[in-house]
C-alpha cells in the first residue's frame, strides 16, 4: 500500500525505512522493449540463443533496472501537497549483480535525508533493488528528488 506523505511532513521520515515493493518479473519482452527504446542491442540482453550458449541466458540492462526505480518507488511513497518537483539524479549508483531474464526483483527504500533547498526540499532516498533468492542486490543507489511547496 502506498504511503502518502505531505511535503511538510517529509522531514519526519528522515532515517526511516519505507519498506519493500511488490516483486516484478524481468521478462525478455521488457528487456527487448528497453533495447528498442535505447538502441542498446548488446547480444547478452537480446540474443537469446547466443546468451544461452555463452552465459546461460540473457540478462537485463543495468539501466533498465535503474529505470524501474520510479515505478516501484511510487508504490512505497507518494509525496503530496507540492506545486512541482523533479528528479535531481542519483548518487553512488552501482550494478552489483546481473539480473537474469525471468528473475523477480523488488525495491527496498529508506529516506536518508530531507534538506531545505531554496524554496523546496531535497530528499535523498536509499534504493536497493533485490533479486529474489539472491544475497547480492541487483542495484544500489541514492535517489535525489527536489519538491517545491504550495498545494499542487
Amino acid at each position: 500500500m502506498t504511503r502518502e506523505v505531505a511535503l511538510g511532513e517529509l522531514h519526519e521520515l528522515a532515517g526511516q525505512d519505507l519498506g519493500v515493493s511488490a516483486w516484478v518479473e524481468v521478462t525478455q519482452e521488457r528487456i527487448n522493449e528497453f533495447a528498442e527504446a535505447t538502441g542498446d542491442h548488446q547480444w547478452m540482453h537480446v540474443d537469446v540463443p547466443r546468451a544461452e550458449r555463452e552465459r546461460g541466458g540473457t540478462i537485463a540492462h543495468g539501466l533498465l533496472i535503474l529505470s524501474l526505480l520510479p515505478l516501484m518507488g511510487d508504490e512505497l511513497m507518494r509525496v503530496t501537497g507540492y506545486s512541482h518537483g523533479f528528479s535531481y539524479g542519483y548518487d553512488h549508483v552501482r550494478f552489483s549483480s546481473p539480473v537474469k531474464t525471468g528473475s523477480r526483483i523488488r525495491l527496498r527504500q529508506k529516506i536518508l535525508s530531507v534538506e531545505p533547498r531554496k524554496e523546496g526540499l531535497l530528499v535523498k532516498v536509499s534504493c536497493v533493488m533485490e533479486i529474489e533468492n539472491q544475497e547480492r542486490p541487483a542495484l544500489v543507489a541514492e535517489n535525489l528528488s527536489v519538491y517545491y511547496g504550495g498545494a499542487g
